[in-house]
């Protein structure tokens, strides 16, 4: 359970201040998503910059120049790999054909170790499952809409990732994870966040400049590519490894839909629950206020404990 956040000035309107003072209310509100890391991705004349710390948000003086109009950010809920190894934490630098970019993931893919092996990746002091996505890419030698449905149609997991090229173009493949766009036309602003909690916490903060959005429509399956003009384009990449859960909704199982009993089951929860950040015993005071282990599943993957 990590946060994606940021925005793009595609009409630079907005000034030095108020950048600045958008990154650090967004930031902020990711926070109850994560802080254990928090860095952002973004572009100056000296090319694409990452910076990243392990420490919560609030507690980091994030400042981006007046050249910068797209930020890329992340605050991350630690999983696989330290936090207090920065190379860990997300914003991850790739290249492709000499061009740098960067990506950010919120949610977990347990298939990396298998990526790297059947996929020939190179090995890296990374133990980060994100990024994998990240050499995936890179092994299809471009950026383009081709080689990021490739990416997420091999890793399997719960996502949603963006990426952040050097020609300032916003990339967002929208999996099962939460992902909310405002777009402000009289401004020339978009603003996304991974929850519309957070989006609007942020935004409310900053409602005196910022003036009233709309909603921009994403769905799972999509990747949206916002480019410095703040002209979309949409693919998709093909959903089938999800399934329709009986909740009427779609999701990743958070484990294979194997026959178990009840005391397998739960133990599986539990153990998965971890990732997630939640203790054996929290699971257990859910179960005795009488939410069921379906109940506990989905609040765990739409972090709303």
């Amino acid at each position: 359970m990590c946060c994606l956040f940021g925005f793009v000035d595609y009409a630079d309107s907005l000034s030095v201040k108020q950048k600045n003072h958008l990154i650090r209310e967004l930031s902020i509100a990711a926070e109850v998503r994560g802080t254990d890391a928090t860095g952002i991705a973004y572009n100056t004349s000296r090319g694409l910059q990452i910076y990243k710390r392990p420490l919560a948000a609030h507690r980091l003086h994030l400042r981006i120049p007046a050249e910068t109009h797209v930020v890329l950010g992340h605050t991350r809920m630690a999983t696989q790999g330290s936090a207090k190894k920065n190379y860990n934490n997300h914003p991850f630098f790739g290249c492709v054909k000499g061009k740098s970019f960067a990506l950010a993931h919120n949610g977990i893919v347990w298939n990396d170790l298998e990526m790297r092996r059947t996929k020939h990746l190179p090995r890296t002091k990374v133990q980060t499952d994100s990024y994998v996505s990240v050499q995936l890419i890179e092994q299809q030698k471009a950026l383009d809409f081709d080689s990021l449905r490739y990416m997420a149609e091999q890793v399997e997991g719960s996502f949603t990732f963006t990426v952040l090229d050097e020609q300032n173009a916003l990339w967002i493949v929208k999996g099962d994870n939460p992902l909310s766009i405002a777009h402000f036309p009289e401004l020339g602003v978009y603003v996304y966040a991974s929850t519309a909690e957070i989006l609007n916490k942020a935004l409310t903060r900053c409602s005196n400049w910022l003036g009233r959005g709309e909603k921009v429509d994403i769905e799972m399956g999509d990747i949206v590519r916002i480019d410095r003009n703040g002209r979309i384009t949409r693919g998709t990449f093909d959903t089938s490894k999800f399934y329709r859960s009986s909740w009427g909704y779609w999701d990743t199982p958070l484990y294979p839909r194997l026959p178990h009993s009840e005391e397998e089951h739960l133990s599986l929860l539990k153990s998965v629950a971890k990732a997630f950040g939640f203790t054996g015993e929290m699971i257990d005071r859910l179960l005795d206020q009488g939410f069921t282990t379906d109940d506990i599943e989905e609040i765990l993957y739409e972090g709303t404990w």
